[in-house]
């Protein structure tokens, strides 16, 4: 029997969840939450403002011939959708510029706090961090109707705050990973993250119901008490580490702290060495792959409902099954990809360098690959769904890759790594959204899209390349305070086990 089955069998409970358990589930439904307070106001807004009497009169003619027989138009429903009005009738009178303006705001306080938030949990902890983060969003969203009855200014700037709390929850959870995960369970946990899919998936047709049952004011009441009630159980169940969990058994906190060993400092603070993170090639790999992954899924997920109903005349808002693939996709991929990440790692079947970079570039290749399709089947409407939902599936697999990197090279510093990264990637919603407008505006083409399309090819590939080529999964000697290495490199860890290089 190996060391780690005897350790895992040694920190089994039989009478209740151990506290990783706990952990992992208080923190996918966190990731739930806070997916849902983000996204609750994009479909209550509809609700919420008396509907504009233009006519849409962007079709051209073109568009017409390109993509006039999609070859399956009785395949997919491209019956309207009849919007929930509100239940009590209170609307407001915000035109489109206003309305934007609302729904964007939240990313100018969004990418504030990425890299401040990442840094602040390494400091005093991701269990504060995204605990206060998240009790702060959610009395925010309670006040959401309040601050729309005053003016369409307050619920911008309510919405920016929202934004500012919001940053910082994402890069918080490296910090806690690092003190409570074992390095051959992090893929796993890290699909935690995933769980934002998730949680829109849910919360869409969760709102509508609750739009047309008790009116909008209700979505922002029932989400922000359900945000609330989660907070609350988040302070009693979850500390920032094995040694300060009251409730934590001896067998469990010796497996933990024997796994994760001397790489991650328990209780210290240390200077960050921003030179030597900026100049790491491994760090930026983790950096510019994200952004390309992130910009990729943003533009595929924020203009897909455009081009479905411009080129193809088919609104996929209008099959609730089909809006919820590939979210739901994403998820189910991240967790079943993640595992077998993790059982690579604990069989030592591949190191952990090579485990980073398979899953990288099989996460990033299959969606370059998919909207090259894009670009030449484009105008079958079956095609086009199945592209666009194996695209956002598949690249559920960067849990196994990139998105826990920050842990493997430098444990003690993985939140601000992550913060740096989510930083650039949150600029590639306003990138995707310049660069379809900037091609499109006036001209709703398929030839115009495909240059969309080949763009979101090149990022991905250029992604996958980058991490193929500078990304790694060895420990940097600057996690460390004092270290003589010269590569500023130490081996790959595996912790129970001996070392494979």
């Amino acid at each position: 029997m190996s060391p780690i089955q005897s350790a895992n069998q040694a920190v089994c409970v039989t009478d209740r969840l151990s506290c990783r358990q706990v952990l992992n589930i208080m923190v996918i439904l966190g990731f739930m939450f806070n997916y849902m307070l983000r996204v609750n106001l994009t479909i209550a807004i509809v609700a919420m403002v008396i509907p504009s009497n233009k006519t849409d009169i962007s079709h051209t003619s073109a568009t017409a011939t390109e993509c006039s027989d999609p070859g399956n138009a009785t395949l997919l429903s491209d019956k309207p959708t009849q919007l929930p009005e509100s239940f009590d009738g209170l609307r407001f009178q915000w035109d489109e510029y206003e309305q934007n303006i609302i729904l964007g705001c939240f990313f100018w306080g969004y990418v504030m706090t990425e890299l401040p938030g990442g840094r602040l949990a390494e400091i005093i902890g991701g269990h504060r961090v995204f605990g206060y983060s998240m009790l702060s969003a959610s009395v925010l969203t309670l006040l959401t109707p309040v601050a729309a009855r005053l003016d369409y200014t307050a619920v911008v700037v309510l919405r920016v705050l929202l934004g500012l709390m919001l940053g910082a929850t994402w890069p918080a959870i490296h910090p806690m990973t690092a003190r409570w995960i074992p390095p051959t369970e992090r893929s796993k946990f890290m699909s935690n993250m995933m769980a934002s899919s998730l949680g829109a998936a849910i919360t869409m047709p969760v709102c509508g119901f609750l739009i047309a049952s008790l009116g909008w004011e209700s979505v922002f009441y029932v989400t922000g008490v359900v945000g609330l009630v989660w907070s609350i159980a988040w302070f009693f169940l979850v500390f920032d580490s094995p040694a300060q969990h009251p409730r934590i058994s001896e067998e469990e906190r010796r497996y933990i702290e024997s796994s994760i060993g001397g790489a991650t400092s328990h209780g210290k603070v240390h200077r960050v060495p921003w030179l030597r993170i900026l100049t790491s090639p491994c760090v930026w790999a983790i950096i510019i792959t994200h952004g390309a992954s992130v910009f990729g899924y943003f533009t595929v997920v924020n203009q897909l409902p455009t081009y479905m109903k411009h080129i193809l005349h088919f609104n996929i808002k209008a099959n609730g099954l089909l809006s919820s693939l590939p979210y739901l996709g994403k998820y189910v991929f991240a967790v079943l990809t993640s595992a077998l990440a993790d059982h690579l790692l604990r069989t030592e079947r591949l190191s952990r360098t090579a485990t980073r970079k398979i899953f990288t570039a099989f996460a990033l290749g299959v969606p370059s690959v998919t909207m090259i399709g894009q670009m030449f089947l484009g105008c079958d409407r079956a095609a086009s769904v199945t592209f666009f939902t194996v695209a956002l599936t598949v690249n559920g697999a960067v849990c196994g890759g990139y998105l826990g990197n920050g842990l493997d090279i430098a444990p003690n510093f993985s939140g601000t790594i992550f913060g740096m990264a989510n930083t650039l990637s949150s600029l590639g919603g306003f990138l995707s959204s310049l660069m379809v407008g900037m091609l499109t505006q006036d001209n709703q083409t398929y030839a115009q899209w495909r240059k969309v399309f080949g763009i979101i090819a090149g990022t991905y590939a250029g992604g996958a390349v980058v991490y193929t080529a500078f990304g790694t999964g060895r420990l940097q000697s600057w996690n460390a305070v004092h270290t003589d290495d010269k590569d500023g490199t130490e081996p790959e860890k595996f912790p129970l086990r001996s070392d494979k290089a």
